[in-house]
């Protein structure tokens, strides 16, 4: 029997239970997995959900990946080419670095560096072998502030004042003294408007090896040329009817031997206006063009294989930092603001010797080199050894 008040039934309430419905809790349960010895119930193992790699993440990943590579790259290049520059150093003539004026980084200052270039070859003519004239010689001034490269071609036959030894050709300076004369020859020529800060001396017997490793050199070819018949690269019996070495007008892309046989030749069948003046000019576009392959940015990627080699043909004062430094200058300056400038003169025979004497033009070029006046073209008609400027293009 039931208690006093007590009903005789059982109230049951169904439905669903009031808050959460502890899905949570199940699925623990459910995720209670076998141990991996599968005897059952072991630890829950709980997965992380792995992090998605949105291009947030990758692309600052990727850039900080590649300024690694290219710092690593660098500081490799850096160091071959320190090698290359020490043995530069050596081969420099002693007491050269003496005579050369000091200036400032060429980052930020005005800068001369003088550009001899040397060939020993005989190209028919009895003793080159042993002959140190320069054949080509180029002042090279960098405007940073200007964002500006400025090439001073020099005729290597203009009659100059050389230090101790009265009034010669210029290029003789080299012979008798070497780079230190030859700076000093310079140094006259200009007075304090142009002193001489740099000096690099480019051998051409070797250039060509330089050339091949930058992996060769454009050049803008003027005219047609078809040369006289030296250096003949075919068998005696067939350098018999050998005519000589052919250019095409235009822009070409030269290897080593290629630039070589051009800075050489001395005689253009199809022109016969050329002359002596000629060849330094085209010696002048090989060592341009070069030096501005050197300072690229496609030489860069080369340095940690090539860096010790690019410099074999040269001597000079610069340092590793002063060639880093040319680099840069040359990258910010555009082809639009590079001026290419020549001396020149009037040609005239003096004591039986031929010489180009310079012209009041001279000091008007000295000037557009300096900045203190607008460029001015070579005068029409002006003849061969006409002096002036050119704005971007270079030679024409």
């Amino acid at each position: 029997m039931p208690a006093a008040g007590e009903k005789p039934y059982k109230i049951y309430r169904g439905g669903r239970a009031k808050g959460k419905v502890p899905l949570e809790r199940r699925e623990r349960e459910l995720r209670r997995a076998a141990r991996s010895d599968g005897r059952g119930p072991g630890t829950i193992v709980e997965r992380r959900r792995g992090r998605r790699w949105g291009w947030r993440r990758i692309v600052p990943l990727t850039l900080g990946a590649l300024l690694l590579l290219l710092i690593v790259w660098g500081v490799i290049g850096y160091a071959r080419v320190s090698s290359g520059v020490n043995a530069a150093h050596q081969r420099l003539q002693r007491g050269t670095t003496e005579v050369l004026a000091p200036g400032g980084l060429i980052l930020s200052s005005p800068t001369n560096i003088l550009l001899l270039g040397t060939d020993h070859a005989d190209n028919g003519q009895g003793g080159r072998a042993s002959d140190e004239h320069s054949d080509s010689m180029m002042l090279l001034r960098t405007d940073p502030g200007r964002h500006r490269l400025i090439y001073l071609s020099i005729p290597r036959d203009l009659r100059a004042s050389v230090p101790g030894y009265g009034y010669q050709k210029i290029n003789t300076a080299m012979q008798i003294g070497g780079p230190r004369l030859a700076i000093r020859t310079v140094d006259q020529l200009f007075g304090d408007a142009l002193k001489v800060n740099h000096v690099v001396v480019v051998d051409f017997g070797s250039f060509e090896k330089l050339i091949d490793a930058i992996g060769g050199i454009d050049v803008n070819v003027p005219e047609n040329i078809l040369s006289n018949s030296f250096d003949c690269p075919f068998s005696a019996s067939k350098c018999a009817s050998w005519q000589g070495w052919r250019f095409h007008k235009g822009v070409q892309h030269m290897d080593g031997h290629r630039a070589l046989i051009y800075s050489r030749i001395r005689e253009n069948r199809l022109d016969p206006s050329w002359s002596d003046f000629t060849r330094g000019q085209n010696q002048q576009q090989v060592m341009q063009a070069t030096m501005s392959k050197l300072a690229s940015v496609s030489t860069f990627f080369r340095l940690p294989f090539d860096g010790s080699k690019l410099l074999a043909p040269i001597a000079t004062d610069l340092s590793t930092w002063q060639f880093a430094q040319l680099g840069w200058v040359k990258f910010r300056a555009s082809a639009s603001n590079t001026l290419h400038c020549r001396l020149g003169g009037s040609a005239t025979s003096i004591g039986g010797g031929s010489y180009i004497v310079g012209t009041q033009e001279n000091i008007q070029v000295i000037q557009e080199v300096l900045g203190h006046s607008a460029p001015q073209p070579p005068v029409p008609g002006g003849g061969l050894y006409a002096p002036g400027c050119t704005v971007g293009s270079g030679r024409k």
